[in-house]
């Protein structure tokens, strides 16, 4: 940071409120998670006696904890791959090809995301009703390749309108069809913006709630996220708050390591599209 003394204060200060207010609620969840279960309404900043017991009851007993888990990772990872496929093949014709309403297809695209997503439950719920979908991993990908398509064409179309046109007429010159040069320059240069809308579409896929909930009713294949809202005490009326921070917690361990992964290859591939 470059500027006055004052101003690089402020801008740090600045930094550290956003970065308190965003770990905040992720800290209070781990240090509730290391609660011991009769110490789960204490509400010291650290744990007076540090217990794994709410994990080891995330998976032990009738919850069905890691069965859930996987079910996300089927989901989520689904999800990605198709939208990837789909959106980069929509988003290169959008932003290279030249034919009518191009920009009114654009908008459209756009404005599907508009749409409540619980305003599409009920007609969602009937056509997979009637095509015997429910309890199935599709019911629940389709929905999800929806409503994650519409923003991953809007920023792979951003994307690949930056590129330069001449890296395809210097390959097709060199002798590539369109296809080729499209696999072999512009999906290689693109590849920062690829993995930034992987890491977005992963995040919402797993995090996906609303879907999951009204398109499965059996046990063995709800996602984690309705797992843990399905958590039950011992008694099956109390509130097990310590075994869902624990879930919460587990839950998002995996988007983080997503995001550290990925944000090495968007560097790389920063690096490598500079160098080319």
């Amino acid at each position: 940071m470059t500027g006055s003394l004052p101003k690089r204060v402020l801008s740090y200060v600045g930094l550290a409120v956003v970065a308190v207010y965003c770990l905040a609620p992720f800290y209070w969840m781990s240090v509730s998670a290391f609660r011991r279960p009769q110490d789960q309404f204490d509400n010291s900043i650290v744990p007076t006696r540090w217990s794994w017991e709410n994990f080891h009851a995330v998976f032990s007993g009738d919850n069905g904890f890691g069965r859930a888990l996987l079910n996300s990772l089927v989901v989520a990872g689904c999800t990605t791959v198709l939208t990837l496929l789909v959106g980069t093949f929509t988003a290169y014709a959008l932003a290279r090809l030249d034919f009518r309403f191009k920009n009114a297809v654009l908008g459209l695209i756009v404005a599907t995301t508009m749409f409540p997503g619980i305003s599409q439950l009920v007609p969602l719920l009937k056509l997979f009703t009637d095509i015997k979908w429910i309890n199935t991993y599709q019911a629940m990908i389709l929905p999800s390749l929806g409503f994650a398509l519409p923003l991953s064409v809007w920023l792979l179309t951003a994307f690949f309108r930056q590129l330069p046109y001449e890296l395809e007429q210097a390959a097709m010159v060199d002798g590539c069809t369109r296809g080729q040069a499209f696999r072999k320059i512009i999906v290689p240069l693109a590849a920062p913006g690829v993995f930034t809308t992987a890491i977005l579409t992963f995040i919402a896929a797993w995090n996906e709630f609303l879907i999951a909930l009204s398109m499965v009713n059996k046990k063995e294949m709800q996602t984690a996220t309705v797992a843990i809202s399905k958590f039950t005490g011992v008694s099956g009326f109390d509130q097990p708050f310590g075994t869902q921070m624990a879930a919460g917690v587990i839950v998002t361990v995996p988007l983080i390591a997503v995001v550290l992964v990925f944000q090495r290859r968007i560097v790389a591939g920063l690096t490598a599209g500079g160098v080319k």
